[in-house]
């Protein structure tokens, strides 16, 4: 697969907790400390010449509906070359949490305009990272039935977007035959740093800048 950014790109990576991961807020060029940064900093190291810049806005928390009302200035004022956008737990757990569902026509409706604007108001490319969730502790299991069709939408969207699609939940589910699922995320959902190596890989693997 050939590389996917380009000489002197703008590179913003959008999302929830999973993004974000503890980045300073009053740093604007702090990338937290997971798979953003770890994705950030091998691609900078393998393609230093391309001088490319990596930017992390993503606020734990979030579901696709708070993607939208700071979209304009987390996003389309950056006029970022490429944008990843890493959501959907979020949109799951709170119906399990805090009886405030998201269905899945809601997220789908909201994530597809998302997607237009952005690429109306940018030409930037896409990358759809799909969440995924492993079952620590056992009740995670149940979240299927609200989680699967949204992981559905991601795929669907990518397709009708001409976006770059990293597909996390199998991955997860087959890292987990080699060690218990726990070792990859210890609550289900937030990765350990192992968890945020192994989508650092996928992502750099899927815009091509390396081999499988």
């Amino acid at each position: 697969m050939e590389p996917w950014i380009q000489q002197d790109d703008v590179v913003l990576f959008q999302g929830d907790s999973i993004t974000d991961a503890g980045r300073n807020r009053f740093k604007t060029d702090d990338l937290g400390k997971g798979y953003a940064l770890m994705a950030a900093a091998q691609f900078s190291a393998m393609y230093p010449e391309k001088q490319v810049t990596f930017i992390n806005r993503g606020i734990s928390g979030n579901r696709v509906v708070d993607l939208k009302q700071r979209w304009q200035q987390d996003c389309i004022d950056l006029k970022p070359n490429l944008v990843s956008i890493y959501i959907g737990i979020n949109d799951t757990w709170r119906r399990y949490d805090h009886n405030d569902p998201t269905s899945t026509e809601q997220f789908s409706e909201g994530y597809h305009k998302l997607l237009t604007e952005t690429v109306a108001a940018t030409g930037a490319r896409l990358v759809l990272i799909e969440p995924f969730l492993l079952p620590v502790p056992e009740d995670r299991k149940s979240w299927r039935e609200d989680l699967d069709p949204k992981i559905t939408v991601v795929r669907e969207l990518a397709v009708e977007f001409g976006a770059r699609l990293v597909c996390l939940d199998g991955l997860f589910a087959q890292a987990s035959t080699r060690v218990a699922a726990s070792f990859w995320a210890p609550d289900g959902v937030h990765p350990s740093p192992g968890g945020h190596a192994l989508i650092a890989k996928a992502w750099l693997q899927t815009v091509g800048a390396l081999n499988s």
